[in-house]
């Protein structure tokens, strides 16, 4: 019996249960037509130069469901395909301790489960699997309409304003003691004119004050 073929059956005989030794990411995607599709299973364990198996499983799973062989990884070979499988369309990777499933051009019939795998000593451990779905066009959720409600207006008291920078320059001060000193001039000029205006005006007064004694004097003359 060729190796393919007892690789077929034994996935027919196993029983296909979901192992955290293998861990398949994501669990459901879906493509729209003629896109890629890329599906990761992990390695939670060191596999050496043990070969990574990938089948798809076009029905739903169970135990009479067909397991298609698709490709498998090999360290010194790289991707090996299985027959009657469109080998431009899936090519196997590695990355680290992942193992990537490219699909390219998807087409509807490309629909199904695809699960990894590696053949131990006896047991075939599977991942969980990845539920593939190809259809012509991408749902479009629509957005749910928001109603419009009216803007609350606030009363805000205005801010002072508040200053900037330094308060006073050396060209402001200067101006501001100039401003003084002319101040304090002018000041001091009008209090000397108003004393002398004052001495004058009290001289006069006293003048005035002494012709009226001088005349009497003049007439008991």
């Amino acid at each position: 019996m060729r190796p393919r073929l007892w690789l077929l059956l034994a996935a027919q005989l196993a029983v296909v249960r979901g192992s955290s030794v293998l861990q398949q990411t994501p669990a459901y995607i879906q493509v729209q037509t003629n896109k890629m599709a890329m599906l990761s299973c992990e390695a939670k364990i060191s596999l050496g130069n043990m070969r990574i198996y990938w089948l798809r499983q076009r029905q739903a799973p169970s135990s009479d469901s067909h397991h298609e062989f698709l490709a498998l990884w090999d360290s010194t070979k790289g991707t090996v395909h299985g027959e009657e499988v469109e080998q431009e369309k899936i090519a196997v990777f590695r990355d680290a301790s992942r193992f990537i499933l490219n699909l390219t051009s998807v087409k509807p019939e490309d629909s199904g489960t695809y699960f990894c795998m590696i053949i131990g000593s006896p047991e075939l451990t599977f991942g969980k699997g990845t539920q593939l779905s190809v259809v012509d066009f991408l749902p479009t959720t629509a957005q749910p309409t928001k109603k419009s409600t009216p803007k609350k207006r606030v009363c805000r008291l205005p801010r002072p304003a508040t200053q900037k920078g330094p308060l006073c320059s050396p060209i402001t001060l200067g101006l501001l003691v100039a401003g003084v000193l002319v101040l304090l001039v002018s000041l001091g000029v009008a209090i000397h004119l108003y004393c002398r205006r004052r001495r004058a005006r009290l001289r006069f007064i006293k003048h005035l004050r002494l012709h009226p004694l001088e005349k009497r004097s003049r007439l008991d003359y």
